[in-house]
């Protein structure tokens, strides 16, 4: 058996069912992070809505593909691959953000601007925890987690577009 075939298997259905297996992978992995302590931001958790809605797409597109309803399980795939391409566009945006080629959202990026209200500042510290998008809290092989979502998410879009013209 080639190394195509394995990752390319001549089922529809088991193609749809590695995407979906991969983006649970995916989830379990930065929820094991999470558990260790490390916070998500907020681009890194809208970075996680691809991966919530792609597994069970994938699902859904693995079980039309077994009832032969090939066109609408191609359908699916593509979908899948839409949903990574836009998601690899997400992640770098969050990559560049983190390493300051452009700004992020102001809502967990930049320094205080204007007059503050100490006793106001103090009640926001005992309440609020902000995360900030511009700092990496994790590199891994000199890749932060958005730089690795980069990687996962375009390789996930390439991998579903191909199966589908399987």
């Amino acid at each position: 058996m080639s190394l195509a075939e394995i990752a390319f298997p001549p089922s529809q259905p088991t193609r749809a069912v590695i995407i979906a297996v991969l983006a649970v992978a995916i989830l379990a992995a930065v929820w094991i992070l999470q558990a260790f302590g490390y916070q998500p931001c907020e681009l890194c958790l809208t970075q996680r809505y691809a991966f919530y809605a792609a597994a069970p797409l994938a699902l859904l597109t693995a079980f039309a593909a077994s009832r032969s309803a090939h066109g609408l399980a191609r359908a699916g795939l593509l979908l899948l691959a839409a949903i990574f391409a836009a998601n690899t566009v997400l992640a770098t945006y969050h990559a560049g953000v983190e390493y300051h080629w452009w700004t992020g959202p102001t809502a967990c990026t930049g320094g205080l601007t204007g007059s503050l209200d100490v006793n106001d500042l103090a009640k926001a510290l005992d309440s609020v925890k902000v995360v900030r998008c511009d700092e990496v809290q994790l590199r891994i092989a000199g890749l932060s987690l958005a730089g690795w979502n980069v990687l996962a998410s375009a390789a996930l879009a390439v991998y579903a577009a191909i199966a589908a013209r399987l």
